[in-house]
C-alpha cells in the first residue's frame, strides 16, 4: 500500500502477532474492515501509522492489550503528544496530533462495538483545537499569467507544463484529481472535465476554460505522443512517460512559481492554484454556492472561506465610510468612487430582473448589467474551515518516513 504516490518500502512488526487478543492482530482486524468498508488506501495507510504510534508508546509502558488501555492512559498519550518534539525541536501541530488522537478513538470504537472491549477508554478524549487559516498565498491574474509565460512551449516537456499549469487555473482541481486526470475525462466539445473519485469518492463535472482546451488540444496533438509510453490513459505523463505522483507534480509546478520570481514574494504548488481560482471567481461576482459545486467542497462553510480572501467589496465599503479610508480632496470631503450607471452604457437596470440582458437606448446594443460584489452575508459567513480542504501540497506525513519502518 503507498500514500499519494509513496512506497513505504518493507515493514517493520509493531506489537505482537502471535497475540490474538493483542493491539497488532486487532489493528490487522480493523484495518481489514476498513478496506471491506470501502475506505480509500490512502486513509487506511495513514490509519495504520497513526495506530501504530500510539502501540508502540503502550508497547514502552508495558501496555500490550487495548483491553489494558483505560481513559487516563489515552490522557497521558494525549499530554505525550503535546509535549512531543521532532528531531528538529519543533512540536507537532495541533492537526498533526489531532489526526493521531482521532485514529486511535475509530480504533477503540470499532472495538466496542465488536465487542472486543467492554467500554471504550477514549469515547471521552477532547481533541485539540485546530487553529483556522486562511489561505497562505493567493495569486493575482497577472501573477498567474506571469507564471504560466515562464514554461518554453517549443518544447514537449514545455508544452505538457503549459496544459498542467492552464488546466489547473481554470478549474482549480487539486492535485490527486490531477494526477488521477484520463484523457477520457475531458470533454472538449462541452467544454467540461469529469473529476472521478475526488475527495471522498465523489465525482462531478467541472467546466475548464477555452484558452485551458486550446492548450490541452496542442499538448494531446503535438507533445503527449512523443511523452507517453503504450496505452497509458493518464492525461499528463512524466518524462518517462508514466502518471505523475503527488511527489513529482507539486515540484513541477512550485519550480515555475519560483522561476517567475514574483515581486509579492509568493510561492506555492498546486493547491495555491486552487485558492486563486475560488478567489478570483468570488471577486468576479460567482455566487459562492457555485464555487462550491465546483471546488467540490461537501459543505459550504469549507468554500466560505474565500469570502475573507475576497475583501475588494469590504474594501470599497471601509474606503467609503471610514474618516481615515481614504485620502481627502481639497474641499475636505472624501472622495468617494463615482456611482454605478444604471446599465453597462448608461440604460435603464432592471430591478425586478436583475440577470437580464439590458438594452443602451444610445447603441442598440444587449448588454449584461456588472456582477455583484460579495454580499455582506458571505463576508460574514466565514468561520475559519479548511479542514474539509487541507492543502495537498503540504499533507501530514511528518514522521512518515520514519513510521515506514514502524508499519507492521
Amino acid at each position: 500500500m503507498s500514500y499519494k504516490g509513496w512506497s513505504p518500502g518493507p515493514r517493520a512488526v509493531v506489537g505482537d502477532p502471535t497475540d490474538p487478543r493483542g493491539m497488532a492482530v486487532l489493528r490487522d482486524q480493523y484495518l481489514e474492515y476498513m478496506a471491506i468498508t470501502n475506505y480509500s488506501q490512502d486513509t487506511i495507510f495513514m490509519r495504520r501509522i497513526y495506530i501504530n504510534y500510539f502501540i508502540k508508546w503502550c508497547q514502552e509502558r508495558s501496555v500490550t492489550r487495548p483491553s489494558e488501555v483505560t481513559k487516563p492512559v489515552v490522557d497521558r498519550y494525549q499530554r505525550w503528544l503535546y509535549h512531543y518534539r521532532t528531531k528538529t525541536g519543533k512540536p507537532l501541530a495541533f492537526s498533526g496530533q489531532r489526526a493521531r488522537l482521532q485514529g486511535v478513538k475509530a480504533f477503540f470504537r470499532w472495538l466496542t462495538r465488536q465487542n472486543h472491549i467492554l467500554s471504550n477508554p477514549a469515547s471521552d478524549v477532547d481533541l485539540p483545537r485546530v487553529d483556522s487559516k486562511l489561505p497562505r498565498h493567493v495569486l493575482t491574474a497577472s501573477e498567474v499569467d506571469q507564471i504560466i509565460n515562464g514554461t518554453d512551449v517549443s518544447s514537449p516537456v514545455g508544452l505538457r507544463d503549459r496544459a498542467i499549469l492552464e488546466t489547473l487555473y481554470s478549474t482549480g482541481l487539486r492535485r490527486m484529481e490531477m494526477i488521477n486526470l484520463n484523457i477520457y475525462d475531458v470533454d472538449m466539445e462541452r467544454g467540461t472535465v469529469l473529476v472521478r473519485k475526488g475527495k471522498f469518492r465523489k465525482d462531478r463535472m467541472v467546466p475548464i476554460g477555452e484558452r485551458a482546451l486550446l492548450w490541452l488540444n496542442k499538448y494531446l496533438a503535438e507533445a503527449r505522443p512523443q511523452l507517453a509510453l503504450g496505452r497509458e490513459e493518464a492525461m499528463f505523463v512524466t518524462n518517462a512517460g508514466e502518471p505523475f505522483s503527488a511527489n513529482s507534480l507539486t515540484p513541477t509546478v512550485r519550480r515555475y512559481v519560483l522561476k517567475a520570481k514574483l515581486a509579492s514574494g509568493k510561492h506555492g504548488g498546486c493547491h495555491m492554484f486552487r485558492h486563486t481560482v475560488a478567489t478570483l471567481m468570488l471577486e468576479g461576482g460567482a455566487d459562492i454556492r457555485y464555487i462550491q459545486a465546483m471546488l467540490g467542497h461537501a459543505h459550504l462553510n469549507t468554500t466560505q472561506i474565500y469570502t475573507h480572501v475576497g475583501i475588494r467589496a469590504l474594501q470599497q465599503v471601509h474606503a467609503m465610510t471610514h474618516p481615515a479610508g481614504m485620502l481627502k480632496r481639497a474641499e475636505g470631503k472624501a472622495s468617494a468612487p463615482d456611482p454605478p450607471a444604471d446599465g453597462v452604457n448608461g440604460g435603464a437596470r432592471r430591478d425586478d430582473l436583475p440577470d437580464v440582458l439590458v438594452e443602451d437606448p444610445t447603441s442598440k446594443e444587449l448588454v449584461y448589467p456588472p456582477p455583484p460584489p460579495p454580499s455582506a452575508a458571505d463576508l460574514q459567513a466565514l468561520a475559519a474551515v479548511l479542514v474539509d480542504d487541507e492543502d495537498d501540497d503540504t499533507s501530514d506525513t511528518e514522521g512518515v518516513v520514519s513510521a515506514a519502518a514502524d508499519d507492521g
